[in-house]
């Protein structure tokens, strides 16, 4: 993406590993593997024998977690977590995981998702006395969990996490365990790995790809599982609800070489483009991408079409995605600090632009006009998915509906004017689902259809802390 603010967000990765000599090490290497899903902090927890330590700050992981910064860092049970902001603020407060101690109790808490109840929750925790650390809404669970009249951890956490509504994927680290949940809707990815005898729970499978270990399964929507001495222990202890993973993991979010939701990645985009194609031909010399979301789709429609990919913008990755200009005259060049136009491929010619999405438009509109600058005779526009008209509530950072582009201008025809291109089409909802196996299990398209698979979520949840 161009640098500046960004249109939607990558919200959150997750990683832990239970009994391993080089636990800290593999969590630093997996956490790396997932830096894609958030760049705004990051941190490890671990258990040390005797008690849970941290490392947590702003900032990517090769330069929070710093060789000499780890050496204070010993255990063989490790969770670790990279972060964008959803819910509650870009600050180091709101950097996780979270490690709380209380009455006889120390845990750690890293979480991928958005909790749709989190104003209610706050609310009533607060007027039972209640006092906030930070503006999480990870942090209900925790309050939740230590008010818990239940027995044994594993079900006090249970018993917090049936008082939440929204999207949890989570890892719990103890002192004797690694305990991973994944919401019943099954909103966001979560896997079980295995290397040399210890198990690993990852975001993505291009974690375990990284470290060597083996993929065993995904977790269920609605799985509790217990990883300890004694092994893996599986609950579902949840109430039945509709299976809904977010099919924007595919399309941008869930990195190209990861298997998620049953599926490959790289075929979903792939497919994406090759469906693009049938549904919305154009006559045109060549077809490119946006590097990098959109490359896949643009093989895909490339094959399918017949007509010849090239890459027509080089992209700077030395710049990060946060990015931030502060000048006019640095803003000014902001396009082509990150995506520079090849001229010499491009000049004279009928390219198709294939992206997997237009948020706002306002970065899509700078991308085609340094492409009109670079001499190209015709744009037409391909998106790998229906336009965006509605908000998330469940862990993806789109803007409110009112900046969504898609809502601002009355038709397809409109926006194609605004972002200064001949011709724009999008992918069909039902060309999207066609596109992805296990599509009988159902899949969350809430953004793109209004249709959300919980009641909350049919209206905008403003906290009264951060939003």
């Amino acid at each position: 993406m161009t640098p500046g603010p960004r249109d939607k967000k990558e919200k959150c990765g997750v990683f832990g590993i239970y009994g391993h000599e080089l636990a800290v090490d593999l969590t630093y290497l997996g956490l790396y593997s997932l830096q894609h899903r958030g760049e705004e902090s990051c941190g490890i927890a671990v258990f040390n024998g005797k008690k849970l330590c941290q490392l947590v700050d702003m900032g990517l992981v090769s330069d929070v977690l710093r060789k000499n910064r780890l050496k204070g860092l010993k255990g063989r049970t490790a969770i670790g977590h990279v972060r964008y902001s959803t819910t509650g603020s870009s600050i180091l407060r709101n950097a996780q995981p979270f490690v709380i101690s209380h009455n006889r109790i120390s845990f750690s808490i890293a979480h991928n998702g958005n909790l749709t109840n989190a104003v209610k929750l706050r609310r009533e925790l607060e007027q039972d006395g209640a006092i906030f650390q930070t503006t999480m809404d990870s942090e209900m669970v925790m309050h939740l969990l230590v008010r818990s009249k239940k027995e044994l951890f594993e079900e006090r956490l249970i018993d917090a996490l049936r008082q939440c509504e929204g999207a949890f994927t989570m890892l719990c680290l103890t002192g004797d365990s690694l305990i991973g949940v994944r919401d019943p809707h099954g909103f966001r990815p979560l896997c079980l790995g295995k290397k040399d005898g210890a198990y690993v729970l990852a975001s993505e499978t291009c974690s375990l790809d990284l470290i060597d270990a083996e993929f065993i399964r995904e977790i269920e929507p609605g799985e509790v599982i217990i990883i300890s001495e004694q092994g893996i222990e599986s609950k579902k202890p949840f109430d039945r609800r509709t299976v809904s993973p977010c099919i924007f993991e595919f399309i941008y979010f869930a990195r190209p070489d990861s298997r998620i939701f049953g599926d490959s990645v790289y075929r979903v985009r792939k497919n994406l483009g090759r469906k693009l194609a049938r549904e919305h031909p154009a006559e045109a010399d060549m077809v490119m991408s946006i590097p990098d979301s959109g490359n896949y789709a643009a093989l895909g429609y490339s094959e399918e079409s017949g007509i010849p990919f090239e890459f027509g913008m080089v992209r700077n990755h030395y710049v990060g995605r946060t990015f931030i200009q502060p000048s006019q005259e640095m803003r000014k060049h902001g396009v082509k600090i990150k995506l520079n136009p090849i001229k010499d491929v491009l000049k004279g010619k009928r390219v198709i632009v294939v992206e997997d999405s237009i948020v706002r438009g306002t970065t899509t509109g700078g991308r085609i006009k340094a492409l009109r600058e670079a001499g190209v005779k015709e744009i037409h526009m391909r998106i790998s998915c229906p336009p965006i008209r509605f908000p998330c509530f469940y862990g993806i950072d789109f803007p409110s509906r009112k900046e969504l582009i898609a809502n601002q201008l009355p038709s397809i025809e409109e926006i194609a004017k605004f972002i200064g291109v001949d011709s724009l089409k999008y992918l069909s909802l039902e060309g999207m689902l066609e596109t992805v196996r296990n599509k009988e299990n159902g899949f969350c398209a809430a953004c793109f259809s209004g249709d959300y698979p919980t009641k909350v979520g049919r209206k905008a949840v403003k906290t009264p802390f951060e939003r």
